[in-house]
């Protein structure tokens, strides 16, 4: 399903990518596995398939990671995700020994944003609430055909600033293109997100596959809900800051 990827060019680019270790992968799946995996989202409005329902200041999404409501292209493509082989690659990748594919898909699988859609920029979860382990890396893969650079929708890469704990600057947007991947660390105050609301035209959805990759936690931080940052305009409001307290609170939170 995956094409042939020289992943050993790869290695210096992801170790020297700013502001943290990522690489970007064109062309990613073979082409008409891209267009089957396309075909095969369902309709935004379908919410007896969208079961994640995001929407709030900080986020306006629809998700879902159930694998038996999955067809069965998009079910292979996610279990070439946690292919052996495809996974020793990403080990020599980022020079690890144990990594490990969430077959759970915890906060991964199918993502959807429509027109108005956005997700702050935010630090993911540090600990997987049931393996105890420490995710390490997103995947992310574009799947929208003719997607207009000015329709916005490109993934924002931020820098971090240590004496705040908050992002600090814009340093790279990596655009939503077809059949584009996405692969970075996602330990490193990994600060990233889509702040600045999608104008797609009505009945276009920015679609994507995240997958997730997992190690042995060590000495990290147990952050196990995401840590969102309020946009420029919500930096003096109250109540986002609040919902930003909340929504990071696992004990607290229940999705909208």
């Amino acid at each position: 399903m995956i094409r042939q990827i020289d992943w050993g060019s790869l290695f210096e680019e992801f170790r020297n990518a700013k502001p943290f270790n990522h690489v970007v992968i064109d062309n990613f799946f073979f082409p008409e596995i891209a267009d089957k995996l396309s075909e095969e989202f369902p309709d935004y409005n379908n919410d007896d398939i969208m079961s994640g329902k995001y929407d709030s200041p900080l986020e306006n999404k629809k998700t879902l990671n159930h694998w038996d409501k999955f067809p069965p292209c998009t079910y292979r493509a996610f279990m070439s995700f946690g292919d052996a082989t495809f996974v020793e690659r990403i080990k020599h990748l980022i020079n690890a020994d144990d990594v490990y594919f969430d077959y759970g898909l915890n906060g991964g699988g199918w993502h959807m944003h429509g027109k108005g859609g956005n997700n702050n920029i935010h630090l993911d979860y540090n600990m997987h609430p049931k393996l105890h382990m420490q995710r390490k890396l997103n995947l992310i893969v574009y799947l929208t055909k003719n997607w207009k650079h000015e329709w916005g929708g490109g993934l924002e890469l931020w820098s971090h600033d240590e004496a705040t704990n908050s992002p600090s600057a814009c340093v790279k947007t990596v655009d939503n293109l077809y059949n584009r991947a996405i692969l970075f660390d996602t330990s490193q105050n990994s600060w990233h997100g889509l702040p600045k609301h999608i104008d797609c035209p009505e009945g276009v959805i920015r679609k994507s596959l995240a997958a997730y990759y997992v190690c042995p936690a060590g000495q990290t931080e147990n952050r196990v809900r995401a840590l969102f940052s309020p946009r420029e305009e919500q930096k003096h409001d109250p109540d986002v800051a609040a919902l930003i307290k909340k929504r990071a609170n696992a004990a607290s939170y229940q999705r909208s």
